[in-house]
């Protein structure tokens, strides 16, 4: 009996690939889960396997007390004395049980604990394996279909390839070998465990990595790869050797290396573009086959950019559904604009219109009620500067608005251009001397009057100001003038 056990944790070992301490340890737990239902006791029952005899004892565990008040987990000093005589207070002592009356059900019961910890033991084992090959590429067979998942039989267990991971361009088999990339291996749980994809990026980079020798001796590194499973993917190379160039080697002669990745992704488009330290070059790669004519930075801390192109390269770098800008901006990092240089010129002629134009809205005008000023701009003037343009006969036009009411507005509105001068008397600091002379509108055809004569200062006195200052446009308030 005790070389069949022995014979028999030796053979599941080597089946499931488990230590046998562990299946000693479940056949321990076994035992003793069997004793407590037959038993239907509360002692402290433990189990211990003998290696070197192979059998198998139960006893239970009592501590030695003077005074016993549960005698199910309590012996009399005296009682466990007679057993040895060496124990003393608060020692141990092991109890032996018979085994042979246990029974079917208590060995059901056992074999049920045997079989639970050995799958939960062959469950770790497969998540210590798998768990370190997270991202690599591996070849399966597709075994059977549960719904839209399939499960694939990858050797030591079967990993599943959910539908969110399966390329909507590509269709499987029964019995079907494909290689897809570990993405995710879950912990102890029920069903399988791995997590199979063929959408992942990853995929794109170990397949280039098998294809291309380069990429597998470290002469060409893979710097970063974007999909959009089953349209078209992009992947970012460069080359620590100057003389080696990465695009050319990763296509291969006639295509021939890019050719066999394509066909195993099903025909899915791929850009293999050249990586740069620079964003502007690096964005310009990245929308290949377009031809870039400028790249702009707007926001380096936010990583955003502008992309300018030729009218009929616009479409081109935009793609479809926008699918090549997109993959382009997730493969540099940055949000990228594309814009045509018909688009950026216009553009640039706005803000320089809105930049020099000055506007002065209608409501700066003082003494022109609401009700006017709803008549002007129902008319089509927006502002004061339109007004000054039209003159005062094209206001009475309007409306509702006479000849009074139009040289009302028409002099609210010069008023607002009209020139302050500001006179700093000797003597006065200039932030105190701002002052506004009252405005006045001089008569067509009349000379300008000529400034006062200044008093002749004493020559041993500061010199004052001899010459008014140039005359300020304000609205509403005249400004100090600047030193000469």
């Amino acid at each position: 009996m005790s070389n069949i056990i022995l014979q028999t944790i030796e053979q599941i070992s080597k089946e499931k690939n488990i230590d046998p301490k562990i299946i000693i340890t479940a056949l321990e737990d076994a035992m003793v889960a069997a004793s407590r239902k037959f038993y239907r006791t509360n002692e402290d029952i433990s189990a211990r396997f003998d290696q070197e005899t192979g059998m198998l004892e139960i006893f239970a565990v009592k501590r030695v007390v003077e005074n016993v008040e549960d005698p199910s987990l309590e012996i009399s000093l005296e009682e466990a004395r007679e057993i040895d005589p060496s124990l003393g207070i608060d020692d141990t002592v092991e109890l032996p049980k018979p085994t042979d009356v246990l029974g079917r059900i208590a060995a059901q019961t056992a074999k049920q604990v045997i079989l639970q910890k050995v799958r939960d033991a062959e469950r770790q084992n497969i998540f210590n394996d798998y768990s370190q090959k997270v991202g690599e590429l591996i070849t399966g067979v597709v075994k059977r279909f549960e719904g839209p998942d399939i499960i694939v039989d990858i050797g030591k267990t079967e990993a599943m390839l959910p539908l969110r991971e399966q390329s909507r361009a590509e269709a499987y088999k029964q019995g079907e070998r494909i290689r897809t990339v570990i993405v995710k291996v879950l912990p102890i749980a029920k069903g399988p465990q791995v997590i199979l994809s063929r959408t992942d990026p990853q995929m794109l980079v170990r397949l280039f990595e098998i294809e291309i020798p380069e990429i597998y001796d470290g002469t060409i590194v893979v710097k970063n790869a974007v999909r959009e499973p089953g349209d078209r993917a992009k992947i970012a190379v460069a080359s620590t050797d100057r003389d080696v160039d990465p695009v050319g080697a990763c296509v291969g002669m006639k295509g021939s290396r890019i050719n066999s990745i394509i066909r195993e992704l099903r025909g899915e488009k791929i850009d293999i573009v050249q990586w740069s330290e620079d964003a502007a070059q690096f964005a310009a790669n990245a929308l290949s086959p377009a031809r870039i004519s400028k790249v702009l930075i707007l926001d380096a801390a936010e990583r955003r950019m502008e992309v300018i192109v030729e009218e009929k390269q616009q479409s081109l770098a935009i793609g479809k559904k926008g699918q090549n800008v997109r993959l382009a901006s997730k493969l540099i990092g940055w949000q990228i604009d594309v814009k045509s240089e018909e688009q950026k010129k216009m553009e640039v002629l706005s803000v320089m219109e809105s930049l020099t134009s000055s506007s002065t809205p209608l409501t700066e005008l003082e003494g022109i009620s609401e009700r006017l000023v709803e008549k002007m701009r129902e008319a089509g003037i927006v502002n004061v500067e339109r007004i000054l343009e039209l003159g005062i006969d094209k206001l009475q036009e309007i409306p509702g608005i006479g000849e009074k009411t139009a040289a009302k507005i028409m002099e609210a509105a010069r008023d607002l251009f009209e020139e302050v001068e500001i006179e700093v008397p000797e003597g006065i600091e200039l932030p105190m001397a701002i002052q506004a002379t009252t405005p006045h509108e001089e008569a067509p055809g009349s000379e300008p009057e000529q400034p006062p004569a200044e008093e002749q200062a004493p020559a041993d006195a500061e010199p004052a100001v001899s010459e008014k200052d140039p005359a300020v446009e304000t609205e509403g308030a005249a400004k100090p003038p600047e030193d000469k």
